[in-house]
């Protein structure tokens, strides 16, 4: 398994009127909290891009167990349970400022290689990468 930690103050744009988070943004959390834990196994989303892999999203479930409110500081655990194949998984925990669960989501995406629009495992390079800090983790 490998997890990481992020965090995010909750800005008043992504508000409603009762000033809880609108539920469209937690896709944009959830994202942010992806890229970082990229980055934290060592290597950023730009640079898979860079070697010519996209990460569709094709799956995205989520379950509100309490609003996010403005300016609280959220954090965001991510983790990878399973080693990817063809798609890797991504299951988040959101807590509040009082350290209460308030979210729950899972995001499946893809690896597509970019030039020859197909699916493809994981490649070799990342794989490394994962499994390395799946040992550390």
């Amino acid at each position: 398994m490998i997890h990481t930690t992020s965090t995010i103050r909750v800005r008043y744009g992504e508000t409603d009127p009762m000033k809880y988070v609108y539920y469209g943004n937690y896709a944009e959390y959830l994202e942010v909290a992806r890229v970082e834990l990229f980055r934290e196994i060592g290597m950023s989303y730009n640079e898979i891009e860079q070697r010519g892999i996209w990460l569709p999203v094709s799956e995205y479930n989520i379950k509100y167990l309490k609003p996010a409110k403005y300016d609280e500081i959220l954090e965001i655990h991510t983790f990878i349970r399973k080693k990817p194949g063809v798609r890797i998984i991504f299951e988040y925990e959101i807590y509040n400022d009082s350290k209460q669960k308030i979210t729950e989501a899972q995001v499946t995406l893809y690896f597509l290689d970019s030039l020859k629009n197909k699916i493809i495992t994981c490649p070799d390079y990342l794989m490394e990468l994962i499994e390395d800090n799946w040992k550390n983790s």
